[in-house]
């Protein structure tokens, strides 16, 4: 035995480079069987929140059931000793040479090259193919050799390198027993609970994109944007995962009506990767690093504030909403994630780190760079950055993308008496906040000014 594979963010069969490659190499040496392996960390897995537990484990199960039982599970607290662990099994297997899809995000890189130099302690190669993304991070480039720091000339590029793409073949090969030392996946468990049974895996994410076809591509351009409605794709969680590649998703939806909107989309994922990857430091900190010296709020007030938007108590109907659709299902609407990042950095003038550690703790559709990018976008710091001066009026994005009041009367149920749009405002009826839920906790018109004067302090200092 020499060649091995390990799945990391690409749990699927189809349109899998890297496990092809893996599968190619095995045969060259005479191998009609390769072995698969997936690498856990107890201590980041017990930090997760239930639902992204749930969500991992139910993608893994899935993928085992694909594999017929014998991925292996490889696991141990600590990324020293899960390195040390994953080389020890490989050494005993006599394998030579693991493949894996690179990761180009900072806890990825981590993980490979710990990994990789802990097989090749023991004289085992880590060969990494193709990414996560259409286009590998880091492909793209300015004439000068610069990386893009603006997304409509990236995507200029990208859109030709995308249109070039085809998926990659289903593997071709059997799979070897679960090596020695490893476990099953069916002992892997959450240990916390989740707000409702996952569903995942590849068969399902090939499943959505068939019904995002029928479902909602057509008039995609105009209901995106509609929290009230079944607009999007639904895919960010098997994108996450890799249940499916951007690859497969852009070969289905090619010339079809609504494509070219989606494909911009997925255009801003692959930049923000790209970004990422140039500027790892900007997963936590200010990609324009003045914003860090504007002045935000802290102490006990800001703790009670940000309590409030993490549990969907300020009062603001739409924030509240995408705050507790977030904790009930994992998932919010783009549109909602804007409204509610806003809220955060300019009515409660609070650093956006921490709304991006807390949707990295509950989304289930976690992705590093769109999260931390897509924060620093809507907080003014980031790449192509919404103009500090724009701050989103929650009343008036509520009644515009939840025109009926449809979206606030699903997720608060305190507000489910009142008909219509009258629901983004219901201090304003007599019998509006009758059945607990709370006035706003500020008044957005003096906090927008009070956000473009702290602005202003920073453009004077």
């Amino acid at each position: 035995m020499t060649h091995a594979f390990w799945f990391r963010r690409d749990l699927r069969l189809a349109d899998n480079k890297a496990l092809n490659i893996a599968a190619q190499a095995a045969k060259s040496v005479g191998h009609t069987q390769l072995p698969l392996l997936y690498a856990l960390d107890h201590a980041k897995f017990e930090a997760l929140e239930g639902i992204r537990q749930h969500s991992l484990v139910e993608s893994l199960r899935a993928l085992d059931v694909d594999t017929s039982g014998v991925l292996g599970l490889v696991s141990d607290t600590g990324l020293e000793r899960l390195a040390a662990r994953m080389a020890d099994i490989a050494a005993d297997a006599s394998i030579t040479t693991l493949h894996a899809t690179r990761a180009f995000d900072p806890e990825g890189v981590a993980e490979q090259n710990a990994i990789g130099v802990a097989l090749r302690d023991r004289g085992i190669f880590l060969q990494l193919d193709d990414s996560y993304y259409a286009v590998a991070p880091g492909s793209i480039a300015k004439g000068d050799g610069t990386a893009y720091r603006v997304y409509t000339p990236f995507s200029k590029v990208w859109f030709d390198y995308a249109a070039a793409l085809r998926p990659e073949p289903r593997v071709t090969i059997e799979f070897q027993p679960r090596l020695a030392g490893t476990a099953p996946v069916s002992n892997l468990a959450a240990s916390k609970p989740a707000p409702f049974k996952v569903v995942a895996g590849e068969a399902f994410a090939l499943r959505t994109l068939e019904r995002f076809k029928a479902r909602a591509l057509h008039d995609y351009d105009t209901l995106r944007d509609r929290a009230d409605l079944s607009g999007t794709s639904h895919l960010s969680h098997a994108l996450a995962f890799g249940e499916i590649h951007p690859r497969t998703i852009l070969a289905a939806l090619r010339d079809l009506p609504g494509h070219n909107v989606y494909r911009k989309e997925i255009a801003w994922r692959e930049f923000y990767a790209d970004v990422l990857w140039h500027n790892p430091d900007s997963l936590t900190e200010y990609y324009d690093p003045k914003y860090a010296s504007m002045r935000y709020d802290t102490g006990s007030e800001a703790d009670r504030r940000l309590a409030a938007w993490q549990q969907g108590r300020t009062g603001f109907p739409m924030v509240d909403a995408g705050m507790r659709q977030l904790l009930e299902t994992g998932w919010m609407h783009n549109r909602v994630r804007m409204i509610v990042a806003s809220f955060l950095v300019k009515d409660l003038h609070i650093e956006w780190q921490h709304g991006a550690r807390w949707f990295e703790r509950n989304l289930s559709d976690y992705d590093p760079a769109s999260n931390s990018h897509g924060w620093q976008w809507t907080a003014g710091c980031g790449t192509d950055a919404s103009p500090y001066f724009r701050v989103f009026n929650p009343i008036t994005q509520g009644q515009k993308f939840d025109p009926r009041g449809d979206y606030v009367r699903r997720y608060v149920p305190e507000l489910r008496h009142i008909y219509g749009a009258a629901v983004h405002e219901p201090w304003l009826l007599l019998a509006g906040l009758s059945q607990g839920y709370p006035a706003p906790i500020v008044d957005h018109a003096a906090e927008r000014i009070e956000a473009l004067a702290r602005l202003a302090e920073l453009k004077q200092a």
